[in-house]
């Protein structure tokens, strides 16, 4: 089992991780802006499923063959760079939002008009963005096994950081759909449906150029 003491110093190191900015935060700060907070938190389960998948590949020592592998990383890479802008242009391209667009039901029907999507649709959205994020399993292979103690056993305390990670991963998900509500609700009462629209999109172009620029070692 994980010692407390390196559960003291995994946590504040998992925070860091999971609050940065990267694809996944920004889809949920667009999520939040065009849906609201509840529907991104739960879309976010996509997300996490994704991450306990990698985990339990880190535990198991195989993704070590993908954090190794040149060719994976950059097909990994290239196709959540190709999905993110696929994302981006798509809500860029779209029909402005309806005033108080964030203020919907958790179906996502809101008081200017029907701005919603599948909470099925925004979970897939939210897991291949993070299985098409080839750094996140690099952190996985690469910060974990530094709070393992090779004495005791590895998958427990893989667990240990694997629900941590995953907890403060939700926490994440909030914060930023919170933050994005907030700015479609002020967009919303300036009547700037259709910059929202253009920001929210560019949220995900800007995340794609993100990944675009990610290396193995960086």
């Amino acid at each position: 089992m994980l010692s407390f003491e390196a559960w003291l110093v995994f946590l504040p190191t998992a925070a860091l991780i999971s609050l940065a900015p990267g694809p996944n935060n920004l889809l949920a700060l667009t999520n939040g802006l065009r849906y609201g907070v509840r529907p991104s938190v739960l879309a976010a389960l996509g997300r996490l499923a994704a991450f306990a998948g990698m985990i339990l590949l880190a535990a198991l020592g195989l993704a070590a063959v993908l954090a190794t592998s040149e060719l994976a990383f950059q097909v990994i890479k290239w196709a959540g760079v190709a999905y993110l802008l696929y994302l981006g242009l798509r809500i860029w391209r779209g029909p402005p939002l309806a005033p108080d667009a964030t203020t919907g039901t958790a179906e996502g029907t809101t008081a200017g008009g029907p701005q919603a999507a599948p909470a099925w649709r925004l979970a897939r959205r939210e897991f291949l963005v993070a299985n098409g994020n080839p750094k996140a399993i690099l952190v996985f292979t690469a910060v974990f096994p530094q709070f393992v103690d090779p004495a005791q056993a590895v998958l427990p305390q893989f667990a240990v950081m694997g629900l941590t990670f995953l907890a403060i991963e939700g926490f994440a998900v909030a914060v930023y759909a919170l933050c994005g509500r907030q700015a479609g609700r002020v967009g919303g009462r300036l009547g700037a449906g259709r910059w929202l629209n253009r920001a929210s999109g560019g949220l995900l172009i800007g995340a794609a150029g993100l990944l675009a620029g990610a290396t193995r070692r960086g």
